[in-house]
């Protein structure tokens, strides 16, 4: 079971891969995206891009591969691709549970790396929509994660000290986010199984 750090006073959620198991149906779009470009996109390539936005996401597998794939076309075909499956996501049930636990009790937010409108999206498949009355993500900030820029907009619209925040998350650039941000990090992959790579 997740616990809550009892010094915590404000609770900030990652979305994908910490709320709901987005991450084999983002695997899925990546891959057919960046296909036609050659790009042989295997989950070791995906798991350091968790986190990263969409546009700098390309930008690095430009840089790791010589390729000069075009950020926004490439991305938002990427991103196209997704909404039409992310309807095979599901909730990760540890997260969603502590989610219905504290609703009530400390302030939470959602602080990600994607567009609004997708989260918005991905919390109601989710079911923990209703939990939620602040989400920041990346239209929100000029810094994205590893910066603690989106965690910080979370802190300051809870009206709650950055110190006392707790984040749960699941990948290397939000967790470094958290702590850039001074705040207590839970990584959530502990408490379920990764499927990046399955069949959907």
């Amino acid at each position: 079971m997740i616990a809550v750090n009892p010094k915590a006073r404000g609770l900030i959620f990652d979305l994908d891969g910490t709320v709901a198991d987005t991450m084999p149906v983002h695997f899925i779009a990546w891959r057919n995206a960046v296909a036609q470009y050659g790009i042989d996109f295997t989950p070791e390539l995906f798991e350091p891009l968790a986190g990263v936005t969409l546009y700098e996401s390309i930008e690095r597998l430009n840089a790791m591969f010589g390729t000069r794939m075009d950020p926004q076309k490439v991305g938002d075909a990427k991103e196209a691709d997704y909404e039409k499956i992310m309807h095979k996501a599901t909730p990760i049930k540890p997260v969603v549970d502590l989610i219905r636990a504290q609703y009530g009790k400390l302030p939470m937010a959602v602080g990600t790396s994607g567009w609004k409108r997708i989260a918005v999206k991905t919390l109601e498949i989710a079911g923990v929509r209703q939990y939620f009355d602040i989400i920041v993500s990346a239209e929100d900030v000029t810094r994205y994660k590893p910066n603690p820029d989106v965690f910080l907009r979370c802190a300051e619209l809870m009206g709650v000290e950055p110190q006392l925040c707790q984040v749960f998350e699941d990948g290397a650039a939000g967790i470094e986010a958290a702590y850039a941000a001074g705040m207590f990090v839970t990584d959530v992959k502990q408490f379920y199984k990764v499927t990046i790579g399955r069949e959907l």
